[in-house]
């Protein structure tokens, strides 16, 4: 017989055998037990409407059987090799992401994580170009390892005496609290033309590239304004260096309309690192490029974990799943139906300093006051306190913990983001009222 363990017992295991620096949502810590399609069920029995998506990283819901029943018939004929090996379910996830990816990009190198993706990324523009420095951008994050951690632009994500690693970092795209103090579009993009001012003085003038999210997430779902990245692509370029798109978050459909959120912007990067929805939730990351520039990579090189058949089977269902049934036509007419009812919460309570994203990538900016717009970062703890009080688990960002982020699985309903706005609805409402 299986013995139940309690939620308190679960708590004081984590406590005491995890990092503290793992850290979790609410004042009483949630222990989820389990999750179908777009809700989750803690382990007192309680439903909720997953609005966070285990990080941008559900996509297709939770435990989506098109998904898990491939994932199983894998597990019973092979669950691991490493990359000394060859398997169909590898060469069949890279046969199918060439297909999809923008302009040349053809070839892919499959690692775990979006940490070690943009590790990949950068060892193989230096490589390339035979430069060294990196840009990155203020408030972007890129990851836990001590190369990416450099390449963070959020002190709260730099702790542990990181020691910048040739990485230099422009003024983030961040049109609600835009650095220069002007306004879009009259500003005339003054922060993608300031990056090449930022070469001229902080770098050699010779860079192997520059990586930056096609939309900040951590920082709090930043999306740059239209023709930002066609001006930073070619600046980067003219001085040697590799464009970079960081689509952890962005891809596969999120944005709406099309696979990768950076064709939003009309520009073929020279790399793209994925991972996080590209499975559903399997571990997996993804750089991906053009062949002559995968072919500079220098040296041996092996991942124990990388390219893993059950991994490459769960990203390959994923996508295929997404194809089929067009989620990112149903992120589009859903996030737009999203953004509009976050719209008419931001009319009716004056927390709300902002409302942005794309398709289903939204977020809100709470400040104390509109005109100040000093951060709410006490008031965003509060809600999402509320929040779970009325059945609605969503995330949190920015460089003052003030933007709540929201990444739902891409074939939720308008129904559900009604629920979602309801219920977003009551707890502003609650959180002002104390």
């Amino acid at each position: 017989m299986e013995i139940t363990v309690t939620k308190d017992e679960i708590i004081r295991k984590k406590q005491e055998y995890l990092f503290n620096c793992v850290t979790t949502y609410f004042k009483d810590p949630m222990v989820i037990d389990h999750a179908k399609g777009q809700y989750v069920w803690d382990s007192e029995g309680n439903q909720f409407l997953d609005f966070l998506g285990g990080i941008v990283t559900v996509s297709v819901g939770h435990s989506n059987p098109r998904v898990t029943e491939k994932i199983k018939a894998q597990i019973d004929k092979v669950q691991h090799t490493s990359t000394l090996f060859v398997t169909e379910a590898l060469v069949n996830l890279a046969e199918k992401v060439a297909q999809i990816a923008p302009g040349k990009l053809r070839k892919s190198y499959f690692t775990n994580s979006g940490t070690e993706a943009n590790e990949v990324a950068i060892l193989t523009a230096r490589m390339y170009t035979g430069n060294y420095e990196i840009l990155a951008l203020r408030h972007g994050y890129s990851g836990h390892s001590q190369l990416t951690k450099s390449l963070t632009g959020l002190h709260t994500w730099r702790k542990g005496g990181v020691m910048p690693q040739a990485v230099v970092h422009a003024p983030g795209p961040y049109c609600y609290r835009c650095p220069y103090g002007l306004t879009y579009p009259s500003c005339d993009l003054h922060c993608a033309r300031d990056v090449e001012e930022v070469i001229k003085t902080s770098t050699s003038g010779q860079i192997a590239g520059m990586l930056a999210e096609t939309i900040q997430g951590l920082g709090g779902f930043i999306v740059p304004p239209p023709g930002y990245f066609k001006i930073v692509a070619n600046i980067v370029r003219n001085y040697g260096g590799l464009f970079i798109a960081d689509e952890v978050q962005a891809a596969w459909g999120r944005t709406g309309k099309k696979w990768w959120g950076i064709e939003h912007w009309e520009v073929e990067p020279d790399i793209i690192t994925s991972a996080k929805s590209m499975a559903n939730g399997t571990p997996i990351g993804l750089t991906l490029t053009r062949p002559e520039i995968a072919d500079a990579y220098k040296g041996l090189t092996i991942s124990t974990f990388g390219g893993n058949p059950v991994a490459c089977v769960a990203a390959k269902a994923t996508i295929d799943l997404i194809e089929e049934d067009r989620l990112m036509d149903n992120a589009e007419t859903v996030g737009n139906h999203f953004h509009a009812g976050l719209e008419g919460l931001m009319e009716k309570h004056a927390i709300i300093g902002d409302v942005r994203g794309m398709g289903l990538m939204q977020g809100i900016e709470l400040v104390k006051d509109r005109k100040s717009k000093e951060p709410a970062s006490d008031l965003t703890n509060q809600l999402l306190e509320r929040l779970r009080v009325h059945g609605l688990l969503v995330g949190k960002g920015g460089l003052y913990g003030n933007v709540v982020r929201m990444s739902p699985p891409l074939n939720i309903s308008k129904s559900d983001v009604d629920t979602a706005i309801s219920a977003l609805d009551k707890g502003l409402a609650e959180i002002i009222a104390k």
